[in-house]
């Protein structure tokens, strides 16, 4: 049998890293130890010990920023993810005991799943965002305390604009958290590129919510992580804020506990250029951003591929 090692590590590089990213640069940066590796990063990183710490690391940043703008006498908005999600339980115990009203808080999902047709997900799918937030916080959150329900707002296709117009109506988010995908999505902003389309780097930057089909690699994790493997259970759109309210925040913080299958793209993350190949990247040229991560995700690879 002929040799072909050459030729699978060839086609594995290029479909696993993107073409934007030098073979050498990324070993590189995936040898880093573990320990220098907020030294050497050039965004701010945070390595949490454990999971649970980072949840809570979560929760309590949240918590003070809600607390904070009440105490000011302020509105705030921000945007946030549902994943990392495992916080969301604790942030609620967290008010409560706090007796922290929420009333003055608007939330933005950033994003939503979609069915094979772009419709919306009913309420009762297991896939339903919107419905994980109110199950997993806000209906954890004393009735007295929780935000008015028009400050809860998630994307829709019934209404694309609508995320977009609440933002620039309230002035400004104070904060965009969030988490990053396998290969750089932020909320579902996925590598738009392909070989029929060219998507600049200006253009993935003044993105607006849109609906989109689901890279594969998301449905091959979301079906390993949830349902044994069943791609066909995954719904294969969704709909997504856009680059450009995602970056336009105060502030941005990045979560991820996503161990081993986040520990190539935290460090293409951190240390690549802005790429539409790996649209988190685009972070770098926002003046707050901070990256915290467990230390599981934080590890450096197999070095041996």
């Amino acid at each position: 049998m002929a040799d072909t090692g050459p030729y699978f590590m060839l086609i594995a590089e290029r479909s696993y890293v993107g073409v934007s990213v030098d073979s050498h640069q990324l070993a590189d940066w995936l040898a880093i130890p573990v320990e220098e590796l907020p030294d050497r990063s050039p965004i701010p990183l945070t390595v949490c010990e454990t999971k649970d710490d980072l949840y809570l690391d979560f929760a309590e940043e949240m918590l003070a920023e809600a607390a904070e703008a009440s105490e000011r006498g302020e509105e705030v908005a921000v945007i946030v993810p549902l994943g990392p999600k495992a916080h969301y339980p604790l942030l609620a115990r967290m008010v409560n005991e706090r007796r922290l009203s929420l009333e003055h808080v608007t939330y933005f999902g950033m994003d939503q799943w979609l069915d094979w047709q772009g419709r919306p997900l009913p309420l009762d799918h297991p896939f339903n965002l919107e419905a994980y937030f109110h199950q997993h916080y806000l209906d954890l959150v004393d009735p007295k305390l929780r935000p008015r329900p028009e400050n809860v707002i998630f994307p829709s296709v019934l209404d694309l604009d609508r995320a977009s117009e609440e933002i620039a109506r309230r002035g400004e988010i104070a904060t965009t958290y969030g988490g990053f995908g396998f290969q750089g999505h932020l909320a579902f902003n996925e590598p738009p590129s392909s070989r029929w389309t060219s998507v600049t780097l200006e253009q993935l930057r003044e993105s607006r919510t849109r609906i989109t089909p689901v890279a594969i690699d998301t449905i091959i994790a979301h079906a390993q992580r949830a349902l044994g493997g069943n791609v066909f259970g995954v719904p294969p759109m969704a709909v997504t804020l856009g680059m450009r309210d995602l970056l336009s925040a105060r502030r941005i913080r990045l979560y991820t506990d996503g161990g081993a299958w986040k520990q190539t793209i935290l460090r293409i993350l951190l240390f690549s250029e802005p790429t539409v190949d790996y649209p988190v990247t685009l972070v770098h040229d926002h003046p707050d951003i901070h990256v915290i991560v467990d230390a599981e995700s934080a590890a450096p690879p197999p070095g041996e591929w």
